[in-house]
């Protein structure tokens, strides 16, 4: 484990340049305080966003007028929807998260912190869940600056338990929290369940799905040699291997397969996949890839 884990998660030159930002649902813009954020749901808020065709029984109130002297066709104004943006973060404190150092849960719970310090001086609606075999009790719905030393008291309190089960995990959080919003995975995703059933649970709830895959350098690229006993450290599986330099290969070619795949999954069904290492720079992961994947801006 890190030394790194006794130090603040967010130092405060860091925590200025966060201040900069906001967080941008691709699907939703919704709401700091009554008409301080804009939904791209239709609506009847002060904003116009666009024109569909008259029906019978429509409010006549929303009838524009003007055009109706120009094509001689009744249209109704659609205006843009004011409410809360709620920004959901599932952080993975499964064991395999305890693993490198920075250990993997240690630079999740970074990660966390950010977009949550984030939103927080956007006034969003924050909620921070964790999950192990299930569903782990997490921070309820938080607004405002003032509410950020309960997210860092609740990141600190964190520990890594258990085995992983992101689809029952998935399947809790879908029915908890049922309404629309962002909501950000941060896993190593190593559930030998897969990923896909977990985020077809999301998907099913019409949510803004950020995908952010944790490993650690030794991970990505192992420095063994020779012949080893290798224990799962959530199951206690064992392998016994020899290793090679053209096992390692095959273990590369086998590790990026899987990346890809994992990418091109949720890049066909609209999630944002965003693969990173704990040895990549925090501040380049926040201000640079999630800038990058629209999350941020």
């Amino acid at each position: 484990m890190s030394t790194a884990s006794s130090s603040p998660l967010l130092d405060p030159e860091f925590l200025h340049k966060l201040e900069q930002l906001e967080l941008v649902s691709r699907k939703i813009f919704v709401g700091r305080m009554k008409g301080e954020r804009r939904s791209k749901r239709r609506g009847s808020s002060v904003e116009f966003a666009d024109h569909r065709n008259y029906s019978v029984g429509d409010d006549l109130r929303h009838i524009d007028w003007n055009v109706y002297g120009r094509l001689d066709k009744l249209f109704l104004k659609l205006f843009l929807e004011e409410e809360d943006l709620h920004v959901y973060t599932l952080l993975d404190t499964s064991l395999s998260m305890d693993f490198g150092d920075p250990t993997k849960l240690r630079y999740g719970k970074q990660v966390a912190a950010a977009l949550s310090f984030v939103g927080l001086v956007n006034h969003d609606r924050i909620v921070l869940d964790t999950f192990s075999s299930n569903l782990e009790p997490g921070l309820g719905s938080v607004r405002g600056r003032s509410q950020m030393w309960r997210v860092v008291q609740y990141l600190d309190n964190l520990k890594a338990v258990g085995t992983s089960d992101l689809t029952a995990a998935a399947r809790s959080f879908a029915i908890k929290h049922p309404g629309k919003g962002i909501v950000v995975v941060i896993s190593d995703f190593m559930d030998k369940r897969g990923y896909e059933d977990a985020l077809r649970y999301l998907l099913a709830r019409n949510m803004d799905i950020y995908v952010v895959h944790v490993l650690s350098r030794e991970e990505v690229e192992p420095e063994l040699v020779g012949d080893l006993r290798l224990i799962d450290c959530e199951d206690d599986d064992e392998a016994e291997i020899t290793v090679s330099a053209p096992l390692l290969k095959r273990y590369k070619e086998t590790l990026d397969a899987y990346v890809g795949g994992f990418r091109d999954w949720c890049t066909r069904r609209g999630i944002a996949y965003i693969f990173t290492t704990n040895q990549t720079p925090f501040d380049k992961l926040i201000l640079n890839y999630l800038r990058e994947r629209g999350l941020v801006k």
